[in-house]
């Protein structure tokens, strides 16, 4: 029996999204995506669950992009919009979720694991690791989200330097321009990954998703409007019991217990 594409486990309220191809990378196919998709939606809705954290399996490859063997075999428009819409729906999926996410790059991340990785909030790197949009190498370019996402990250001269040229950049330069968070050992990758995901599920549920909200929708506003977006958002947080919990945990000297309330 073939091993499954996608394997999940919840530690401490951590949800852990394992892509588990590594005989091809965990390179993306239509199935691959249809299980990412249902993994995290199970995530999402789960109460034990309150970030998300994306890895690849094996030693290798975090996500090394589309699955091109299965590319090359599509013949046709129509064969390349399904795969193309459903790339898109998946990573929109993550990109918008309320749950904080966070990509744990263990290894390459080339092409559509690079556009994986920038739909999600926040990216700890592997030292060893390596991301590339490397789409141009192939005829191709980033269309997984990855034009218009690494515009939106870092200077625009250098996300289109990435994608004209397909380069590889380290994991330190990926944190120096701003494409991640920071560079760890590769032996301790993961247990730094679990480490921040963590102490984000110790926060409110409830207010990690207004202020994603808050984020996502200003970002896409002009200043004037996002200021008044987040006045009305911090309004709603201000009404919250978590609200009221841990300000007053804080006068009170203890600890914060958020209900998500």
């Amino acid at each position: 029996m073939n091993e499954p594409s996608i394997l999940t486990d919840v530690r401490n309220r951590v949800g852990i999204i394992t892509i588990n191809r590594p005989k091809v990378h965990n390179a993306l196919d239509i199935p691959t995506l249809i299980e990412l998709e249902r993994a995290f939606a199970s995530l999402e809705a789960s109460d034990e669950c309150r970030v998300i954290v994306i890895t690849g399996a094996g030693e290798k490859s975090f996500v090394a992009g589309g699955d091109l063997a299965d590319l090359n075999s599509r013949q046709g428009l129509a064969h390349y919009q399904e795969f193309a819409e459903d790339i898109h729906r998946v990573f929109r999926r993550i990109e918008v979720s309320d749950k904080p996410t966070i990509a744990a790059v263990n290894g390459w991340a080339l092409g559509g694991g690079t556009e994986l990785l920038l739909a999600m909030d926040l990216r700890i790197l592997a030292d060893s690791a390596m991301i590339a949009l490397t789409e141009i190498n192939l005829g191709l370019f980033p269309g997984a989200g990855g034009t218009q996402r690494i515009i939106r990250q870092v200077a625009p001269s250098l996300a289109k330097e990435l994608m004209f040229t397909g380069g590889r950049i380290s994991a330190d330069e990926a944190v120096r321009i701003g494409l991640a968070n920071r560079a760890v050992p590769k032996d301790q990758l993961m247990a730094q990954a679990l480490a921040l995901a963590e102490q984000i599920a110790g926060k409110s549920p409830l207010v990690l998703k207004l202020l994603k909200r808050t984020l996502r929708d200003g970002a896409d506003m002009p200043l004037a409007n996002a200021l008044a977006h987040e006045q009305a958002m911090i309004g709603l947080v201000l009404d919250t019991r978590d609200a009221h919990e841990g300000i007053g945990a804080f006068l009170e000297k203890r600890d914060a217990r958020f209900a998500g309330q």
